[in-house]
């Protein structure tokens, strides 16, 4: 067989672009984000986070803000969640957040929804209002025992 400088070079960058699909699916699978610049600190305290991961969106009207930077257990036995957020982003003291899943079955997320009041979140506070996840298991319990079927 004869050497073919056309034909190596075709196979060199079909094997490169392979490697690069690759890489991508990693990054991808592997879930590593780039939120921009963190630097602002917020907490919020849920009843019941899901499926929440460290390192899963903080929104704004759909939009990133963030990210969620930690979870752990408080001391009243609830689950602290450390969102670091755009230093640029100025939101209400009586902002809330939720905890939301995309699509049907999808990643979940920390919403984020500015109130009305003129004082703004410093860094280190805390949100008041928050709503826990919505766990599905729990919904499908409430919808059977409600209905009146009996599972003897």
């Amino acid at each position: 067989m004869q050497a073919s400088p056309k034909r190596d070079l075709t196979v060199g960058l079909f094997v490169m672009l392979g490697l690069a699909a690759i890489g991508y699916l990693s990054i991808q699978v592997g879930g590593v984000t780039y939120s921009g610049p963190g630097g602002l600190t917020i907490y919020a305290t849920f009843d019941e986070v899901g499926g929440l991961k460290p390192r899963a969106p903080v929104a704004v009207a759909g939009v990133s803000v963030g990210q969620v930077k930690r979870i752990e257990l408080d001391s009243d036995l609830r689950a602290r969640v450390t969102l670091d957020l755009d230093p640029n982003l100025e939101l209400s003291a009586d902002t809330s957040a939720s905890i939301r899943t995309s699509g049907l079955l999808g990643d979940q997320f920390v919403a984020l929804e500015p109130g009305s009041e003129d004082e703004i979140l410093r860094p280190g506070e805390e949100i008041a209002y928050t709503e826990s996840a919505l766990l599905l298991e729990r919904l499908i319990g409430r919808f059977v025992h409600d209905s009146g079927v009996r599972t003897d």
